[in-house]
């Protein structure tokens, strides 16, 4: 497994009796760019933490200040091939799957399995643990919609065999296990829709919008525009939407629909393009190339819900996350030395 990864010890009855007033929570991919995030806010929060990943997309060095931390244990496991036996956990929180299209494409069947069959053996480990679930589940079950903004209502118009449908509709049918568990057995469910997200420990080889923009700015080169550019996103920074993860956790009763998190400022890629070559100082051109397939023309999330009911919103903005993101990508891509000037000139 390598030196990073912790064998996972399970507390007898009686150390469990002993920290009682301690919850624990288990976060599958919790190696990842959003895993990682949540894994340090539930530490700060006082909590045990116990991370499954494959490491197929996770990063161990996403984990390296937390090893450290005597509350946090990690585990090198794939959850579609079952649990590892013993697992005793207050909170799950499924965050188990590529999220990026080069990666969920990648390898699409596991895709699938892992937002299926993965999600089957999570619920059933919270049935055994009468433990509360929380659900990673994705805009991108909204498809290319023809409402907008998107509310949690809008049921979405979906390609069922296209190349995204591996992620799309796994995901869909991730949150229909979701809420008959809650139906049949009664469990404690919370699934949230992600909007598109961006920050700190974003890979540069992510292939998501916002790191494709910045590394190759910093790099000098060319901006890679799919299409008019004027297709819509909104961009919602890591830190805002793990806050919508633990407030959602921890409302007061299971909503009863999925919950729409995400920031709700809309720009075309083209005006996202633009601040990418300023807060770099490039000089890159941006060039256009073909859509791809299924790609939607615009995204903005409703989120009166969460504003009403969760008294969350977003607080950081598009530039000033930018700024943070731009800087995170010049440390890891050139340490920070003047990478910046170094791609304008």
């Amino acid at each position: 497994m390598g030196k990073l990864v912790k064998v996972l010890k399970l507390e007898s009855g009686s150390q469990r009796g002993a920290n009682q007033n301690r919850s624990r929570a288990l976060v599958a991919g919790g190696a990842g760019f959003l895993g990682s995030h949540l894994c340090e806010r539930l530490l700060r929060d006082g909590y045990e933490v116990v991370v499954l990943d494959n490491f197929h997309t996770g990063k161990r060095y996403n984990l390296n200040a937390l090893l450290r931390n005597p509350r946090f244990t990690c585990i090198e496991h794939d959850i579609v091939d079952g649990l590892p036996s013993g697992l005793q956990c207050d909170e799950i929180y499924n965050l188990a799957c590529p999220a990026s299209p080069p990666h969920y494409q990648a390898d699409p069947i596991h895709t699938f399995k892992t937002s299926v069959l993965g999600s089957l053996n999570l619920l059933e480990l919270a049935r055994q643990n009468k433990a509360k679930i929380f659900q990673a589940s994705t805009s991108e079950v909204y498809g290319d919609p023809f409402v907008h903004p998107q509310p949690e209502s809008y049921f979405g118009n979906v390609n069922t065999h296209g190349p995204r449908s591996c992620y799309d509709e796994g995901k869909r049918s991730a949150e229909t296990l979701f809420f008959d568990y809650s139906r049949t057995y009664g469990l404690d469910i919370r699934v949230a829709r992600i909007f598109n997200t961006y920050g700190r420990r974003m890979q540069p080889d992510d292939g998501r919008v916002v790191s494709n923009f910045i590394v190759q700015a910093l790099r000098g080169k060319d901006l890679t525009v799919y299409g008019s550019g004027l297709q819509t996103r909104s961009f919602c920074y890591a830190d805002d939407l793990i806050e919508g993860f633990i407030r959602l956790m921890n409302a007061p009763s299971t909503p009863a629909h999925p919950v729409n998190l995400g920031n709700p400022a809309e720009f075309t890629i083209m005006e996202l393009a633009t601040l990418v070559v300023d807060y770099t100082n490039a000089r890159s051109k941006i060039v256009h190339r073909p859509l791809p397939v299924d790609d939607p023309r615009q995204r903005k999330p409703d989120i009166s819900f969460a504003k009403a009911n969760l008294g969350w919103e977003p607080k950081v903005s598009l530039r000033q996350g930018l700024a943070r993101t731009v800087e995170y990508f010049d440390t890891l891509l050139y340490g920070g030395q003047s990478a910046k000037g170094a791609a304008a000139s």
